[in-house]
């Protein structure tokens, strides 16, 4: 086999760094295999015949998660109402639906409002971004003379604009649509802004025999990224309560109206909230690795990606730097052994075993590497957390059930869409 051209300049250079500068040196972060957890894990999904990329939904973990938030929300006298998006399995969202009684639910595109006519027709509907007039103009060219409450959602609003759009689309179908306006509560991402853009929405809705006032609705995941975030928390309260306030100055104290805040970072912030009657909550169900935060600390990591090990190098081999094996392990004790996987595991962060990452050496997020403290085999699995549930959980097929001790069912997932 031919081999690459020795460097000497650089592997005494390498020498002398890992001489005369042992500051430089990694700690070694290996810690041996899976832990007990993991371990149980590993050895259901072997049972079970698995050997491919694969989601994985701890069940348990899971009915936690919802009591927790079912919970807090009786507590505070808030209604539910579910992300579909974050729950995007039919056996998925039905049992979390189950669990907490919900009969809410927040649908982001065409898709999943088509899925939820069929799955779930006696819900309540709350679209979670100002649709394309196109597509709403096609589902109510579908679905306009339906009896089913499913089919007939009310649709978020942020702009003249859309109001018109939607006016003449209600117009054309005879169907007078149902509106939800969305206000800027401080993300800046969508929303009408300020109280008087508001009422200028409001005047339209009423004025216009084919929309109806439904209500409102305000997401501020700024909060959580903010430099004090109760005191933004704060703010959002009072921008969302005057908001409400001028509603009810304006048209009494209409029955059945909606006023939607928060979302799963944040409903714990609202559980005091006087001017909301609803949350909205997805991920925390799950928890995705992006919802590490202060207000979700109760909750567990209920879903993982488990990508089986294909070969394993040992010791790792970088390419067009061979001749440095030696002095990169001594300078970086987690660089000694290279794991490659199945693949697939794009916005995901690795958990187990401990001591593993994507090496910067190799390029990119082609192979993982860990210290010879890794206890880590061909065949075994990499586990690892998913960023976020929306998109990435359709990316693996059927999701694997764990009761904590065996895979014990098999969750199809919806459509994939946007």
């Amino acid at each position: 086999m031919k081999t690459l051209p020795r460097n000497p300049e650089l592997l005494r250079a390498a020498a002398l760094t890992a001489r005369v500068l042992p500051g430089l040196r990694e700690p070694d972060r290996g810690a041996g295999g899976h832990d007990d957890y993991f371990a149980g894990l590993q050895a259901a999904l072997k049972l079970a015949g698995v050997a491919q990329p694969t989601l994985v939904i701890d069940r348990r973990r899971l009915e936690a998660n919802v009591a927790i938030v079912r919970e807090a929300l009786v507590g505070a006298g808030l209604a539910l109402r579910l992300v579909t998006k974050s729950l995007p399995a039919p056996d998925l969202l039905a049992a979390v639906l189950a669990a907490t009684g919900a009969t809410r639910l927040m649908v982001f595109n065409g898709v999943m409002l088509e899925e939820m006519v069929r799955f779930r027709p006696g819900v309540d509907i709350l679209t979670g971004r100002p649709l394309p007039a196109a597509q709403v103009a096609d589902f109510l060219s579908r679905h306009g003379a339906s009896p089913v409450p499913a089919a007939h959602p009310a649709w978020l609003a942020d702009s003249p604009t859309r109001l018109a759009q939607y006016a003449e689309i209600g117009r054309a179908n005879r169907a007078v649509l149902r509106i939800n306006l969305e206000i800027d509560v401080g993300l800046h991402r969508g929303g009408l802004r300020g109280l008087p853009a508001l009422a200028e929405a409001l005047a339209l809705i009423e004025a216009d025999p084919w929309l109806r006032f439904d209500g409102l609705m305000g997401y501020d995941a700024q909060v959580v990224a903010a430099r004090q975030p109760q005191a933004e928390a704060d703010r959002v309260r009072a921008r969302f309560a005057a908001a409400v306030g001028l509603v009810r100055g304006t048209l009494g104290d209409r029955a059945g109206l909606t006023f939607d805040i928060g979302g799963s970072a944040t409903y714990a912030l609202h559980l005091g909230d006087k001017a909301a009657n609803e949350v909205a909550v997805g991920s925390a169900f799950v928890k995705p690795a992006h919802f590490d935060l202060p207000t979700l600390s109760a909750h567990q990591p209920a879903a993982f990606i488990a990508e089986p090990v294909l070969k394993v190098v040992d010791p790792a081999l970088y390419p067009g730097r061979e001749d440095l094996t030696s002095a990169i392990n001594r300078l970086d004790p987690n660089s000694a052994r290279g794991f490659f996987l199945y693949g697939g595991y794009d916005d995901a962060r690795v958990v187990s075993p401990a001591g593993l990452r994507f090496s910067a050496l190799y390029g990119g997020r082609a192979m993982l590497a860990g210290s010879r403290r890794v206890a880590l085999a061909q065949d075994d699995f990499v586990f690892l957390r998913p960023t976020q549930s929306e998109g990435v959980f359709l990316r693996f097929g059927d999701i694997a059930v764990y009761d904590g001790q065996a895979i014990c069912a098999w969750w199809p997932t919806f459509p994939i869409h946007a």
